[in-house]
């Protein structure tokens, strides 16, 4: 994706976010201070400061890592991990453009933490996009793990069967052909395989 097209996915992820939150704010002051503003530092005291509700601390975190600053990747994490699937969606994007190199970790430990299995698609989509050297590792454990069964987190499975399409690494295929003898996972694991040769 070249910076143009970069940037118009953050811009409309920018605008689903404000329509999001807008009602959740009460369309408040703060909210509507919080969307126009360009100072850093006042999004940063907003992470910080114990006053502020969950909707104000995730525009906060979101137009700063969306700005490159790093200071939103703990909030931002904090966020990708929630049980609100809108929320991880956009903390998702956001520690994408952020580009901080602890991201990859991060993402790891939250895909393959067998507690927050419920809310680890965002994190394991994120490791896809990210291709760093964690992301495969990460994959292959928790699909490992999904492959179970009685399993019923076959989302996050086939989150994991495409990414691992996607970054190509043979270190994936016994665990692919192993997917491909469950039902829901069976046409994206033979199209990952077809994709890794």
């Amino acid at each position: 994706m070249g910076p143009r097209a970069e940037r118009a996915v953050t811009e409309e992820e920018s605008r689903v976010l404000a329509d999001r939150v807008r009602d959740e704010s009460g369309d408040s002051a703060t909210y509507r201070r919080l969307i126009a503003t360009e100072d850093h530092e006042e999004l940063a005291d907003v992470l910080v400061a114990p006053q502020h509700p969950l909707w104000a601390r995730e525009i906060a975190a979101f137009r700063l890592g969306c700005a490159g600053d790093r200071r939103a990747f703990e909030t931002l994490v904090l966020l990708l991990n929630h049980r609100d699937a809108q929320r991880c969606l956009s903390a998702s994007h956001a520690l994408a453009v952020l580009g901080d190199p602890r991201t990859p970790r991060a993402a790891a430990a939250l895909a393959t933490n067998v507690l927050r299995t419920a809310y680890a698609l965002h994190p394991v989509r994120l490791l896809a996009d990210l291709r760093a050297p964690e992301s495969v590792p990460a994959l292959i454990a928790t699909l490992e793990r999904l492959l179970a069964p009685n399993e019923t987190h076959w989302r996050v499975a086939l989150a994991c069967v495409e990414g691992l399409g996607r970054l190509g690494d043979r270190r994936a295929l016994p665990l692919l052909r192993n997917a491909r003898a469950h039902p829901r996972l069976s046409a994206a694991a033979s199209e990952a395989l077809r994709r890794l040769g």
